[in-house]
């Protein structure tokens, strides 16, 4: 698949400072890898791994929380993420007939790559949804266990693909194509630089509501909707990555503020919508000699309003992202969902003064 346009090629004015890749891997170690299912007239679907310590930190320890904002959707493992305040193993995005699937190659994936004498740990992976039934045979049952293994096999760091890959190749956001999309940004707390990375899997909205930059582009872009309306909103999940050393309380402060991002681009988090957001910090506790465990975080106070800011930044530029990336796409019954043009896009923010020259 050919590199498109992101946001800002297209002079699409967001806030703040992105990192290198302008990707959740610009957060040191994250890792992203991709299984996309195009087959047939009917298959269009995937499975993405987020690894928060990369392949040799598979089986780390990291702060990490989750927030449900709409809770028509699944993330498995997520109670025990809210008991613990650790995430343990890598954070996998499907459809939502395929967590079960890819939860079960996720706990035998983290078996078999265990470390020496860690064969018999406890699992309880992260695995989360969004709903590609519009353009894929979603009852299929056509994501299996090699598809997560290779998902997690290929997870690197470096640029993400975005749009129409992994779990986000069936996905649609405000009735224009979607899926995988990726943002970051660079901060400075109490003198130190960090990085805020976001990563989503978007499929969520009507076509009113979208907002870019301001811009109620929805309103104004009104023709090419999908021929089959889904009798569900959607959903969207996000994954926030910082190397900011945070507590699992404050790492579930960053997980409620990507509702803030959402709702930039339009979100009203509907009746049958799952929006569920999860945060981590890649700084782990350390253990001491006499048994305990040393955890290092910013201050409690106004040092950590520089992250909200990221976060809520990066959010709204990684869902902007997934759909620019996503190409039209035909599926399920021959139903046609389009890309959003950019050149009409273009012209709708320029019109209204908010595109950079």
């Amino acid at each position: 698949m050919p590199n498109k346009p992101r946001a800002r090629d297209l002079g699409i004015p967001f806030d703040g400072t992105p990192g290198p890749l302008n990707a959740i891997t610009d957060v040191a170690g994250v890792a992203v890898g991709h299984t996309t299912l195009i087959e047939g007239s009917a298959v269009r679907t995937g499975v993405t791994a987020i690894l928060p310590a990369g392949q040799e930190g598979a089986h780390a320890r990291l702060p990490g929380a989750c927030f449900s904002l709409n809770g028509n959707g699944e993330m498995t493992g997520s109670h025990w993420l809210e008991e613990s305040g650790l995430l343990e193993g890598p954070v996998m995005l499907t459809n939502t007939h395929s967590v079960g699937v890819v939860r079960d190659a996720t706990v035998a994936w983290l078996h078999q790559n265990a470390p020496p004498g860690g064969g018999s740990r406890f699992y309880l992976p992260v695995v989360a949804e969004t709903y590609d039934g519009v353009l894929s045979d979603i009852n299929g049952q056509h994501v299996r266990a090699e598809h997560a293994h290779a998902a997690l096999d290929q997870a690197r760091t470096g640029p993400v693909a975005e749009g129409c890959v992994g779990g986000g190749t069936g996905m649609i956001t405000h009735k224009w194509k979607a899926g995988i999309g990726t943002s970051s940004r660079q901060v400075t707390v109490l003198g130190q630089a960090y990085t805020v990375g976001v990563l989503v899997q978007s499929n969520y909205g009507e076509r009113q509501q979208l907002t870019i930059a301001g811009v109620p582009v929805g309103r104004e872009i009104t023709h090419s909707l999908p021929g089959v309306q889904a009798s569900k909103d959607g959903s969207i999940i996000a994954c926030i990555a910082t190397d900011a050393p945070l507590l699992p309380h404050q790492c579930k402060r960053l997980a409620r503020r990507a509702c803030m991002g959402l709702a930039r681009v339009g979100s009203v988090a509907m009746h049958s919508s799952g929006d569920i957001f999860l945060a981590f910090s890649t700084q782990q506790p350390a253990d001491t000699a006499d048994g305990l465990s040393v955890w290092q975080a910013l201050p409690h106070g106004s040092a950590i309003d520089p992250l909200f800011q990221a976060t809520v930044e990066a959010m709204e530029e990684a869902i902007v992202n997934a759909m620019l990336a996503a190409d039209t796409m035909t599926g399920l019954n021959g139903t046609v969902v389009h890309a959003l043009p950019h050149d009409e896009l273009r012209a709708v923010l320029a019109r209204h003064g908010r595109l950079k020259r």
